[in-house]
């Protein structure tokens, strides 16, 4: 023992004689690692002295320090780059520069239970970074996508900041069921985005085909949206903070071109001795403030992130706008030698909201420009005339807001049984509260003066849960790579509402808050027949399915990718409640066996997949029983049960080709078919058979084919200016292949005053979806001996049209001149396809620049080939000279002279293609360390959204009109989104929102 004490003795001294040597002779290098894409600092580097295991990695802004041995040479490595050796020598700083190496680059996108890399995919799927968002005053994720995926269409027209956006994916993909994409947030299915604010979002990946939703079964019909929400990070240790605000202007881009005081005098309008502008008097300069603040951590084995979003918005219609509070927390650990991870979510979103009036943008535009805002006495000035009122009164009498509240939560869990195997258990609930007030004044002419004061309240509370459990195996076989899961789903949700609407208050004091004191709760059965209260509940609504998916690739080039779901809903007929849902798909890399030179990928790719939708309304198999309490109450049956109704189903096939050249080109293209079938429709039935005379039936199919285009440049370089552009364009057009009731209708009419039997929208079994239809205007009638000129019409032989009367066009040459409305359904007649209310090419491109500490973000945004039926001119463009007393005028270039007969014609329905530029963001980024405690990485930038607009459309917005609400005059109270006609696109109506121009200044910066 005590010769091997003194041998150890010996080669420990001897060890420590060559270790203080060898540390003697180390010397200390630091520097930074860039990219050469954009020279931004590269987080994470490997940095290894070659030859040893002494190694360290580059901080959050790239910069690293290491103590190496001499004439030591640092190997530099990094996914998706060029790994790069440094002979050192006596340097004390070195600064390497990575260059992209895009051969190597495996791109992770998210999919349906699970993620794949980019190479493999065999569907039609977008993943989208925060980079690549859209910036500026941005309230709602859905303006992040805007323009910048081929095929998706968002418009959210006037921008009220109240209003969701109306969301397409490859057209409408249903008529009775609905027609909004899927959202999954952080695996949550069916997630709402009102809950998530945009600055949470780390990415977005949008499945576009039926082979990409497939896995999602009845709810993936419309396509299906996946949201990452940001995640806590250990890197560096410590804490990390950052901070995200910006305040915003928006002002009216575009009014109604109406008349002023004076040129409504001239032309013979009624003098009331005032001059206002209406227009301006209900709008203002929208101010909005943005605070986000995010706070993430952790260790090697738990991380976390908190944030909170705070959000003050004012629209440019006066009382317009909202407060939000959202708070999003993550937390993330890793247990059992990371064998098992535990991930949690959870958000909360408060919002008080002021709906204002929109109809006072509508009376703004039509009331008498010389009447004074109020009496000398005070009283608002109010001239009682049929759907005409003082837009000023409307904001100030009566009120219109709300409150929501969002709760939401899940936990995910993932445990590695064995190294290809992990089981994954996913549980969530959502929560959602709404309660809106209304109250009409006593005094106010809009709703509220004939019934005494009215006010109406609205609650509901809608409810969902979650429960997925799935195994997830991957294995490598030779030159097979297989990965495959398979799992259970459920769902549940619960929707109940009461809505109440009571009149005959003894004064305004308490608004809406006063319901036990109206008067109609008082006078027996004359006050009840003006009561309306409504309550529903659901019943429970579940979905059930089990899933399963393989994805196979052979050599690294061939891919392979097939699922299926088969799932049952409630909402269903008992006879029909399960569907299967099969999808299948395969590539491959032609380049890897052609070996064409300076082509880094060619991938074709061939997808298949049938998806399903559900009605949005419970119940629609079962019986309806309704109860009115006029005439002493009766209860009748208003809607029979139908057992076998089933799912919609859709089937769709796409055709891509994703191609990548010398690193720096790169692009998609798709060409896709589907066919839709088996809508959700309410149809009349005998009564004597069914003791009812509607029923839901499985009834109506359409098709669609579209391609889509996806091209970028990474990037084109001007000494230090970096310019990387992208461009995206998209086509599609949908057949109506089959229709309840007749095959050839008429549907969305015009309105009041005047043209309420004057419908607007051609739907035909055979045609395209999406027909402005009507006569042709021809000329103004010049008059006769009698006053009139005589024109021939099948309808009345005796027919004589006014002088300043319309004559439509006699196109089919019969010599008949249809005056009237008379063959809308006859397709050869005198009424034309007057335009389309759906586009034929949609356009976004983006351009990123960047010049040392300055960047440049520009996109552009346009659509061709629709039509907009353009109601203000409808209505009051021409000069009638009884008219003009109750209305002012709209004045265009395209109005006629001599025309003074308000009638729908093709005068009407204007080209409204156009070019925007849609956002335009110039920032600047100061980039410093925290290490000594200070800021680091602050950005400044001004951003300016809708700069400009270029079109000869003469309404306030161009952009489509992809549904319609109906006309709604005098006061009506405006239907529901879910009641909009998807089958009627391209109207106009008078109740649109006024369009803003943005500016936005904002900061950021991290702790």
């Amino acid at each position: 023992m005590t010769k091997l004490y003194l041998f150890v003795r010996r080669y420990l001294a001897v060890m420590m004689v060559f270790g203080a040597a060898s540390a003697f002779a180390q010397q200390s290098v630091s520097g930074k690692v860039t990219s050469s894409d954009d020279g931004s600092g590269i987080p994470g580097v490997n940095i290894l002295e070659k030859g040893t295991s002494n190694g360290t990695v580059t901080d959050s802004d790239g910069n690293y320090t290491i103590s190496i041995g001499v004439n030591a040479t640092l190997a530099f490595s990094f996914v998706g780059y060029t790994q790069q050796e440094v002979s050192v020598g006596s340097q004390t700083t070195v600064n390497v520069k990575m260059e992209s190496d895009v051969t190597s680059l495996s791109e992770v996108v998210v999919v349906g239970y699970g993620s794949q890399d980019k190479k493999e995919i065999t569907s039609s799927v977008v993943s989208l970074s925060t980079k690549e968002f859209n910036q500026g005053n941005v309230n709602d994720p859905t303006q992040l996508l805007q323009g910048k995926v081929a095929g998706l269409s968002i418009y959210n027209r006037g921008g009220d900041p109240n209003t969701g956006a109306v969301i397409r994916l490859r057209g409408i993909s249903t008529v009775g069921a609905n027609v909004q994409p899927l959202v999954v947030v952080d695996g949550v299915l069916g997630a709402s985005l009102d809950n998530i604010d945009p600055n949470d979002i780390e990415s977005i990946n949008v499945l576009k085909d039926g082979s990409a939703a497939a896995i999602y079964g009845s709810r993936g019909s419309s396509g299906v949206i996946l949201v990452t929400t940001k995640r806590g990070s250990s890197k560096g240790g410590g804490l990390s903070v950052t901070y995200n605000g910006y305040i915003a202007a928006a002002e009216v881009l575009n009014r109604v071109p109406i008349m002023s005081a004076s040129q409504f005098i001239a032309a013979g309008g009624n003098n009331l001795g005032g001059n206002t502008d209406w227009q301006k008097e209900v709008t203002r300069t929208g101010i909005t403030h943005v605070h986000n603040l995010g706070i993430s951590g952790g260790s090697q084995n738990t991380t976390f992130r908190l944030s909170t979003n705070i959000r003050e918005v004012q629209g440019i219609l006066k009382k317009s706008g909202f407060d939000q509070i959202n708070a999003r927390a993550n937390l993330t650990h890793s247990a059992l030698n990371d064998k098992l991870k535990i991930d949690v979510n959870m958000a909360f979103t408060n919002r008080n909201s002021n709906f204002s009036f929109t109809e006072a943008l509508r009376y703004a535009s039509l009331y008498n420009p010389t009447a004074p805002k109020r009496f000398p006495s005070g009283e608002f000035f109010q001239a009682i005339l049929f759907d005409n009122f003082n837009p000023v009164a409307i904001l100030d009498q009566n009120i219109n807001e709300g409150k929501r509240r969002n709760l939401n939560y899940n936990a995910k869990i993932d445990y590695s049984i064995i190294d290809d195997l992990t089981l994954t258990v996913n549980f969530g609930q959502q929560y959602e509260n709404v309660l809106n007030g209304e109250y009409y004044s006593r005094n106010s002419l809009f709703r509220g003066l004939n019934r005494g004061g009215l006010a109406r309240r609205y609650t509901s509370e809608k409810s969902f849960t979650l429960f997925e459990a799935y195994a997830t195996y991957t294995k490598q076989f030779g030159k097979i790579d297989l990965s495959a899961n398979a799992g259970y789903s459920f769902q549940q949700d619960n929707f109940e509402d009461i809505f109440i609407s009571l009149g005959n208050f003894p004064n305004d004091a308490l608004g809406y808050n006063a319901l036990e004191q109206s008067g109609d709760l008082l006078t027996g059965i004359t006050g009840a027949n003006n009561i309306n209260i409504q309550s529903n509940t659901s019943p429970t609504n579940k979905i059930i399915a089990q899933f399963a998916r393989i994805s196979l690739t052979y050599d690294k080039a061939i891919f392979f990718n097939a699922s299926v779901r088969n799932e049952g809903s409630t909402k269903l007929g008992a006879n029909n409640r399960y569907g299967l849902f099969p999808a299948l798909g395969l590539g491959v890399d032609l380049n890897r066996y052609l070996q064409i030179q300076k082509i880094d990928n060619l991938k074709l790719r061939v997808g298949y997949g049938v998806t399903g939708s559900l009605p949005n309304d419970a119940g629609l198999a079962q019986e309806l029983y309704t109860y009115s309490n006029q005439n002493g109450g009766a209860i009748t049956k208003a809607r029979a049960a139908n057992a076998n109704l089933r799912w919609e189903e859709k089937r769709e096939t796409n055709i891509g080709l994703d191609f990548s050249i010398g690193g720096k080109f790169s692009g998609s293209i798709d060409v896709y078919s589907r066919n839709v079938k088996d809508f959700v429709s309410s149809v009349p039935v005998p009564f004597a058979q069914f003791g009812a005379d509607r029923q839901f039936q499985n009834a109506g199919s359409l098709s669609t084919t579209g391609f889509e285009f996806n091209l970028n440049y990474d990037a084109i370089q001007f000494g230090q200016v970096r310019w990387t552009p992208g461009l995206v364009l998209s086509s599609y057009k949908s057949t109506l292949e089959s229709i309840v009731g007749a095959p050839v209708q008429v549907r969305s009419n015009f309105g009041a005053p005047g043209q309420n039997s004057t419908p607007l929208i051609r739907v035909a079994v055979g045609e395209e979806i999406g027909q402005i239809w009507g006569p042709v205007f021809n000329r103004v009638s010049a008059g006769g001996s009698d006053g009139k000129e005589q024109v021939r019409d099948q309808n009345d032989p005796n027919k004589g049209v006014a002088a300043g009367g319309v004559i439509f066009a006699d196109l089919n040459g019969d010599g008949q001149v249809l005056a009237e409305p008379g063959s809308a359904l006859n397709p050869n007649g005198d009424y034309r396809k007057l335009g389309s209310g759906i586009p034929t090419m949609e356009i976004g491109w983006r351009n990123q620049l960047s010049y040392k500490n300055w960047d440049l973000n520009v996109f552009f945004r346009s659509a061709f080939g629709h039509s907009l039926v353009n109601s203000f001119r409808g209505f009051y463009e021409p000069l009638d000279a009884g008219a003009i007393n109750s209305y002012n005028r709209v004045i265009t270039s395209k109005a006629v002279a001599g025309l003074t007969e308000a009638k729908f014609s093709s005068l009407y329905v204007e080209k409204a293609d156009f070019f925007k530029l849609d956002n335009a963001t110039l920032g600047y980024t100061v980039k410093r360390s925290n290490s000594n405690g200070t800021l680091k990485n602050i950005r400044l930038y001004f951003s300016v959204q809708n700069a400009f607009v270029i079109t000869s459309y003469t309404g306030i917005d161009p952009e489509p009109v992809l549904q319609d609400p109906g006309a709604f005059d005098n006061g009506a109270f405006a239907p529901t989104v879910g009641e909009q006609d998807v089958l009627a696109p391209g109207i106009d109506r008078r109740n649109s929102y006024f369009t803003p121009r943005t500016f936005t200044f904002g900061l950021s910066f991290g702790l």
